[in-house]
């Protein structure tokens, strides 16, 4: 009998994962995992970790497995925690969640479950696996969760074959309603529950409050750039090249205080992201004001009216090479190939059409339709069809 460790995270969905595994009959064991202490930047009893942990163990208790709390607090700090204030720093913005699948739950959990004789580790994604045999071995794809709803398959992009071979997604296949309906007919206490928002596995946190432990407040200026601004009317240049033109149209703007008003002030730059709208703080603009660049070194925060702004926009993105992370590693890119695809930049954006272009120095992402807010830090992934082939960082 085969052994499977499930990630039972207090929510609907990883119950009623341990229950199908359990129906297939796989002997199954519920791991709970504790990443978080510090109660002092959670919203209070939004979804502290003790209530989630309790559900935990009345799921399993219900189903008649096995149960524990593990505590990953230290590697969760290290891994996600730190290099998220690292990114911000540095005026990126990072995906914890992403982070936390390839580092954590696929990592340092699937290591425990490996050493408690485990021949699986499953999770409540609503994503699939699939098998092909290709020369002789096997080749394992990551594919769309069957609720285009809820399909959760971007946030496993940065997952490796090591890891799917070992990975096993049983509510893929159903849809949000159906899996609360199984947990309904189940009488599981966790039937009802809401879907957690906010940091995978801290809770509803505040963001700002959370750097401001680390990135200390530093005012600065908030300047608004007009979209007739003849930055954004220049003659495009004549190319000798693909990756000429691919150069030139991931190029950042390079904004000056002189191209816009100062309309406001911040307590620092490296506390927003590109495209976002609230936090702001001010008013009396005819549309609302999207943040269009932040310059950490100099702490200013350009912003641009309505999110048709011209500053929002761009056609192509870059990824280097040492973030570039293919998961079917046999449809890599060789220099000088492309690949049509269907790509996005972020969780719930629709597919958006695609052409990859390798280069020596890395991969650029090349859209048939301008993207607004590619941001930096975030994740660009890409599909053929149904599958998630390869996924990387913006640069």
């Amino acid at each position: 009998m085969k052994r499977v460790i499930v990630g039972l995270s207090g929510g609907v969905d990883s119950s009623v994962a341990a229950y199908l595994l359990k129906e297939q009959g796989y002997e199954v064991i519920g791991l709970f995992m504790k990443n978080w202490h510090d109660d002092s930047v959670t919203i209070s009893n939004e979804c502290p970790w003790l209530d989630d942990s309790n559900d935990a163990m009345l799921v399993a208790d219900k189903l008649g497995i096995p149960f524990q709390t593990i505590d990953l607090s230290e590697q969760y700090k290290e891994r996600i925690v730190d290099y998220m204030f690292n990114e911000y720093e540095k005026g990126r913005t990072p995906n914890p969640d992403v982070l936390c699948n390839r580092e954590i739950k696929f990592d340092v959990f699937m290591k425990i479950a490996v050493e408690l004789g485990a021949d699986y580790v499953a999770t409540g994604h609503y994503c699939r696996k699939g098998i092909l045999h290709k020369d002789g071995k096997d080749i394992y794809q990551l594919l769309k969760g069957v609720d285009d709803n809820k399909d959760q398959s971007y946030f496993l992009c940065q997952l490796s074959q090591e890891q799917l071979a070992k990975s096993l997604f049983p509510i893929g296949e159903l849809t949000k309603p159906q899996v609360r309906e199984i947990a309904t007919k189940l009488d599981l206490v966790t039937a009802e529950k809401k879907d957690s928002q906010g940091l995978c596995f801290i809770g509803k946190v505040k963001l700002p409050d959370f750097l401001q432990q680390q990135l200390k407040p530093k005012e600065g200026i908030i300047v608004e750039v007009p979209k007739e601004n003849i930055i954004y009317n220049k003659n495009i240049p004549t190319f000798d090249s693909k990756q000429e033109e691919l150069r030139y149209l991931t190029q950042k703007i390079d904004y000056h205080l002189e191209d816009g008003a100062i309309v406001g002030k911040h307590q620092g730059a490296h506390y927003f992201t590109k495209g976002q709208r609230k936090g702001l703080a001010v008013g009396g603009t005819a549309e609302p004001l999207f943040v269009i660049e932040t310059n950490v070194d100099a702490n200013v925060i350009y912003t641009g009216q309505g999110k048709e702004h011209p500053g929002l926009y761009k056609k192509a993105l870059f990824v280097t090479n040492d973030e570039l992370h293919w998961i079917r590693e046999d449809l890599a890119l060789n220099i000088d190939e492309t690949m049509q695809v269907m790509a996005r930049i972020r969780y719930r954006q629709p597919l958006q059409k695609a052409t990859l272009y390798k280069v020596d120095s890395g991969l650029y992402v090349e859209f048939d339709q301008p993207q607004s807010a590619i941001t930096e830090g975030q994740f660009v992934a890409w599909y053929l069809d149904d599958e998630l082939v390869g996924s990387g960082v913006i640069s």
